[in-house]
């Protein structure tokens, strides 16, 4: 039997995340969290706070849809320095594969924003050691001024 998701599904996705207190949602549609491929649907509002992270493990790659919406692709160097800007959208690019061992984040740009994310798996908690300690902590009293930067920040060299 296959599987459909419909658009009304994802839009009440996005309307779920806009009423978390974490400003984004997911869901999973793979079979369990050991499933050896990882696919979840991501709706994430513009004030939704993704910190800066990597997956160390050499099989721990990323594969990155936006269905709907803007999102921009952060990466960064080891020291916080952002090396990589790229905007996601249905528009133009809209899907990324990123390789383990990459510092990086997303920043939504547009509310209702409707992404599509594939991982190899089993799913691994991302540990303290696999977030950037140079961003802050989320909840922490910096977040609203770091994500402010991440919003407009370019990378180095870049005019």
């Amino acid at each position: 039997m296959i599987k459909t998701y419909e658009v009304a599904g994802l839009r009440n996705l996005s309307s779920k995340a806009r009423s978390s207190e974490r400003r984004r949602t997911h869901l999973n549609v793979h079979e369990s969290l050991d499933a050896s491929v990882q696919k979840l649907f991501i709706a994430t509002e513009p004030d939704t706070y993704m910190r800066p992270h990597q997956h160390p493990q050499e099989h721990k790659w990323e594969f990155f849809i936006v269905l709907h919406g803007r999102i921009d692709l952060l990466i960064f160097s080891d020291n916080g320095a952002l090396q990589q800007r790229v905007k996601l959208s249905s528009e133009d690019v809209q899907a990324v594969e990123i390789p383990p061992r990459v510092w990086h984040s997303y920043v939504c740009m547009q509310s209702g924003t409707v992404a599509l994310e594939v991982k190899q798996g089993a799913y691994i908690p991302t540990g303290e050691g696999e977030f950037a300690p140079w961003a802050p902590q989320e909840g922490a009293s910096q977040v609203p001024e770091y994500l402010e930067w991440l919003r407009t920040a370019q990378p180095e060299g870049d005019a």
